[in-house]
């Protein structure tokens, strides 16, 4: 990777290097929304930029991968790869004459490993430089996004890659055709996948170098693009909906979004704001075959303009409430 190629997802998420795991996310979830593309509906420059943000949070977010990107930098994906100098061996060494390499001279890491090691080109794939897969974003149906490979296993053939679907190609399942080095392929992605379920395609692996030509097999790590009001709690779904105050003096009917379809929920007068409502069977879809449950956050949204009607009325509220909200506050003392 030339110097110039390099992404600094420290700056594209607007944190610095000491941030914790839990102000990461608030970052990344205020980004996300402010350019997820169903927020701006045709707009190529937030579509890449919703884009940029989420590959910076998938690296940050991951403890082993945030790790590897403050000490490697630019290289952090090919450090600990299988005949990488960055992982064990003698070039680990900060004493070593590796310190001394001009990286800007390679125009990528196969290039510089090949020069290394003294051997020409690849191995067809799964050489020990390269990951063996390429990059490609797609529409449902379409092309698999990896984001990241890596191989494991006691044989050493099984490999893995990270895989990011939308929410609703993880709700109904999707068909994918995925890239691995010159070989092209479908992967039927099933309904209910969540952050983190892993998917195992046999046969998909490394091929042994030896005369057998075994392969091993490839686990798929789903990850979910953020979604602009749906959330995961465990396995539940979350949201929030705000309601009016006279709704939630009063009580109400309100319809709520699901992930198959709005529904009318009853709101209990006097409710507070931060309560949760349950949605039983309206959330995520499990390997069973059944539902989890949809919570709803209630906020109470107030109005910063209302007609004259309204304000007269308001005003009649205030001049005759009977109820303090403060009158816990009246015996607070130091």
């Amino acid at each position: 990777m030339a110097a110039t190629d390099f992404k600094d997802y420290y700056a594209i998420l607007g944190v610095t290097k000491t941030i914790s795991a839990d102000e990461l996310k608030k970052a990344y979830r205020k980004l996300a929304r402010k350019y997820h593309p169903d927020m701006n509906p045709g707009d190529k420059v937030a579509e890449a930029k919703f884009k940029e943000v989420s590959e910076a949070y998938e690296v940050l977010s991951d403890p082993e991968k945030r790790q590897k990107y403050d000490q490697f930098g630019q290289y952090w994906k090919q450090a600990g790869q299988r005949g990488s100098p960055f992982g064990s061996g003698p070039f680990n060494n900060s004493n070593s004459d590796f310190d001394n390499i001009e990286f800007g001279q390679y125009r990528n890491f196969d290039e510089f490993i090949n020069e290394l090691l003294g051997r020409m080109g690849t191995d067809g794939g799964f050489g020990r430089a390269g990951t063996g897969y390429r990059t490609s974003r797609s529409a449902p149906g379409g092309f698999g996004d990896f984001s990241s490979y890596d191989s494991t296993g006691s044989t050493g053939l099984d490999a893995e890659a990270s895989i990011t679907l939308k929410l609703s190609e993880a709700f109904h399942g999707v068909q994918k055709r995925l890239i691995l080095g010159n070989e092209e392929f479908e992967v039927r992605i099933p309904s209910g996948a969540k952050p983190g379920s892993r998917i195992r395609i046999k046969g998909k692996g490394q091929r042994s170098p030896y005369a057998s030509g075994q392969r091993g097999d490839l686990y798929l790590t789903v990850d979910i693009a953020p979604h602009p009001f749906f959330q995961f709690d465990g396995d539940n779904l979350v949201c929030e909906v705000a309601i009016a105050p006279d709704e939630a003096v009063l009580g109400a009917q309100i319809d709520v979004p699901t992930p198959d379809g709005s529904v009318t929920m009853n709101v209990p007068a006097g409710i507070r704001s931060g309560q949760s409502l349950r949605l039983k069977g309206k959330g995520w879809r499990t390997t069973k075959g059944d539902r989890t449950d949809q919570i709803v956050r209630i906020t109470i949204a107030t109005p910063k303009e209302i007609s004259p009607t309204e304000r007269e009325y308001y005003e009649k509220i205030r001049s005759s409430r009977s109820f303090n909200p403060r009158s816990n506050l009246k015996d607070v003392r130091l």
